[in-house]
């Protein structure tokens, strides 16, 4: 009878000491990088080619706002600076008539001088044709001062057109990486604002998994090491490789997500660790870490 209960309690022993052998050295839950898309325009969704679940490339076009108003505005300006165009235009066309003027009245101003050097002039007509040359010379510069304040009013419009233009391309909508769609916020033919958010998208090709380990752990870790990360199946459990891409430098107490509550006032150290993901990892999916277990 004494054998039997000895044997009896070496075999509880070592399936104890199997089950302690057998235990994760971290456990935690898969996330990746979230990024909400918002509109940078006000007005009608005209398109939003998107769906939950749809994987898109980065900048890609998928929607687009109303630019309608935006058009007619840019057309408007542009008819304007035409017209302002046409008065700058003017303006030069009178400079060069004065200026061919003032070529000619100076070629006469050198024959009358000459002239009076050799007696055949008087100075009442050298006086005469410096007076109309300087006059010639005073209209070109109040010519070119007119010029001033049109090409001043050409380039504000060149500034609003620029504007009008960065809003057109704003009502666009364009995604930012390469990703699947996790929620879908807006539907063609909504009114948009600024700021609102249109749909949330996700690179989980690569998923991050969070977990916790102990300081007595720390000295089995390193960042770039591989580790074994195991998720729940329906028989049993599936394994994947991972990498440790980032471990925290400051302690913390163990999140209340850790299983026992003599676990949760444990202080811990944060880390991350790199899976490809097959197509299985979830954001907010349980995984457990295995430091040295192989595959």
């Amino acid at each position: 009878m004494k054998k039997i209960i000895i044997i009896i309690l070496s075999t509880i022993g070592l399936i104890s000491c199997n089950k302690n052998s057998d235990k994760a050295d971290g456990y935690g839950n898969f996330e990746a990088t979230e990024i909400t898309v918002s509109s940078e325009a006000n007005g009608k969704i005209e398109f939003l080619k998107l769906e939950e679940g749809d994987v898109l490339k980065s900048q890609s076009q998928v929607g687009l706002v109303d630019t309608l108003q935006l058009h007619f505005a840019k057309q408007q300006l542009i008819a304007s600076k035409s017209t302002v165009s046409s008065k700058s235009a003017n303006v030069v066309s009178q400079k060069r008539v004065l200026q061919e003027q003032l070529k000619t009245t100076n070629l006469e101003k050198n024959r009358i001088r000459n002239m009076y050097a050799e007696n055949a002039a008087t100075k009442r007509q050298v006086d005469e044709i410096d007076g109309k040359v300087n006059v010639i010379e005073e209209q070109i510069k109040s010519v070119g001062t007119q010029n001033a304040p049109i090409l001043s009013d050409l380039k504000s419009i060149d500034v609003q057109i620029a504007k009008i233009n960065d809003q057109i391309a704003k009502s666009k909508i364009i995604n930012p990486i390469n990703g699947t769609v996790l929620t879908k916020y807006s539907e063609p033919g909504e009114i948009t604002a600024f700021g609102k958010p249109l749909y949330k998208i996700a690179d989980i090709s690569e998923m991050t998994l969070r977990t916790y380990v102990s300081e007595t752990q720390l000295s089995s870790i390193k960042v770039g090491q591989n580790v074994t990360v195991k998720i729940d199946t329906a028989k049993d459990m599936k394994s994947y490789q991972g990498t440790i891409s980032w471990i925290a430098s400051s302690a913390e107490f163990t999140p209340k997500i850790i299983q026992t509550k003599e676990e949760r006032v444990n202080l811990v150290y944060a880390v991350k660790v790199k899976v490809k993901n097959d197509g299985s990892l979830k954001i907010g999916m349980p995984a457990e870490m295995w430091i040295n277990l192989k595959i």
